[in-house]
């Protein structure tokens, strides 16, 4: 293992925020990271690609990287084909190396920031497609005493931006790979969720291919979201809440162009819509700011602190309770 004293965490989260840990390790095999929690025990925290975190201090302990790489077909029949990745490998470098196969089912989530071994986590979704819809199993090491586990879809417990490693497992475990289950053929096309209808229309393309979509994807998204390596973030800062069917019709009664989707459990409200009626798309507070083109994301535009953008985010929390009722959620981890 490679092991970094007093190492700066700058260039390993999206936000770009510089703060330290006392020990980096970084860990390139589950046998590194069985053997780092044999002589050294739980590590202060387990990094994967940083894209769903906001770090507010210095890590005082060590900080495990999970740089596991590696992609393996593990099953194939005619219809599908399971690929176990690496819990290391950059996700959207995985969905291109996908479609580069002729595989679909990752096209939606395209240009998602983070590795794979963090997707699970956050069950990952965009453009009407979750993580939860192609995947298998993953499996990884339980920090408290080093022993392995598998856990299947069910074991995971998926739910909205969610799973059992937001919960019961928080802080427990650390995910070595990941295996998704593809298409081959006959592909399950999504076309018509949000603005990739109306960007296909514009190329004239009725039954696009996964490429094609993925090609869209993530022509709406470097149109709409900063890019991590010029302006500091994690993509989307909050979760799209979900109200009660009545809710739901009341705040259509009081704003008729409230964009709202069918949930399992009622109707989802575009948080980034609701954020921007409060005025906040766009401002700024000397580095840490809300995107000019997307108010869902918080930014930081050179050297703002974790704590700044964090008590922006509160600011934000509160205004949109006081004005439509509806407490917003962080989906970014505080670290």
């Amino acid at each position: 293992m490679i092991v970094q004293i007093n190492q700066s965490l700058k260039k390993l989260n999206t936000f770009g925020i510089d703060q330290k840990a006392s020990r980096l390790i970084w860990a390139q095999s589950k046998e590194e990271i069985e053997n780092y929690l044999l002589h050294h025990g739980a590590p202060a925290l387990v990094l994967g690609g940083g894209s769903n975190m906001l770090l507010t201090k210095d890590v005082e302990g060590d900080v495990l990287k999970v740089d596991i790489h590696g992609r393996e077909v593990v099953f194939e029949d005619d219809d599908y084909i399971h690929i176990s990745f690496g819990a290391g490998e950059n996700w959207h470098e995985a969905v291109l190396w996908t479609l580069m196969q002729g595989f679909g089912g990752l096209e939606n989530l395209s240009l998602i920031p983070g590795n794979c071994g963090t997707a699970p986590v956050q069950n990952i979704g965009a453009y009407g497609v979750e993580l939860q819809d192609v995947f298998v199993s993953c499996e990884g090491i339980l920090i408290a005493d080093g022993s392995p586990f598998k856990l299947s879809k069910e074991d995971v417990r998926f739910g909205y931006r969610n799973s059992i490693f937001k919960n019961e497992w928080k802080g427990k475990t650390v995910i070595t790979q990941v295996t998704l289950q593809l298409t081959k053929r006959n592909h399950r096309i999504i076309a018509d969720y949000g603005a990739i209808k109306s960007e296909l229309d514009k190329i004239d393309v009725s039954e696009p291919t996964p490429k094609q979509i993925s090609d869209v994807v993530v022509a709406i998204r470097k149109s709409k979201l900063p890019d991590p390596s010029k302006i500091g973030n994690s993509g989307s800062f909050f979760k799209n809440p979900i109200v009660t069917e009545v809710q739901a019709t009341e705040l259509i009664k009081n704003y008729p162009g409230i964009p709202t989707y069918t949930a399992e459990s009622g109707k989802k409200i575009a948080a980034g819509w609701i954020i921007e009626q409060c005025g906040w798309k766009g401002f700024r507070k000397k580095d840490a700011g809300v995107h000019k083109k997307q108010a869902l994301v918080l930014v930081n535009y050179g050297n703002a602190t974790g704590s700044e953008i964090h008590a922006l985010s509160q600011r934000i929390i509160e205004d949109v309770y006081t004005r439509f009722g509806i407490q917003l959620e962080p989906e970014v981890n505080l670290i």
